[in-house]
């Protein structure tokens, strides 16, 4: 049955809860990498990015381009950095460039 409260929640509050109620977090947490991802590395790299893939604290990224993959891995902890600051959270700890 709907919860029903006497006092008026704000949208967001109801979707927090909606959020909280139903286990979606890490589903969205899934696509606002990707969409960060995209954002973050810009479209030269996503055009060489196959699969991006979170579990847990790993994120895991396909590159097609086995050059592109050694530049990157030299900055692997700036890209987790700027990632988790526009995630707004430690969301990343690891990440595994394939």
């Amino acid at each position: 049955m709907v919860k029903r409260h006497q006092e008026h929640q704000s949208l967001s509050e109801v979707l927090k809860d909606f959020v909280t109620d139903n286990k979606l977090q890490r589903g969205l947490d899934k696509v606002a990498v990707r969409d960060v991802w995209e954002k973050i590395m810009g479209p030269a790299i996503t055009k060489y990015t196959q699969n991006i893939k979170l579990e847990r604290d790993t994120l895991y990224v396909q590159l097609t381009s086995s050059v592109l993959r050694e530049e990157l891995s030299y900055g692997k902890q700036k890209i987790i950095d700027n990632l988790n600051e526009e995630l707004n959270r430690e969301l990343i700890k690891k990440l595994v460039l394939r």
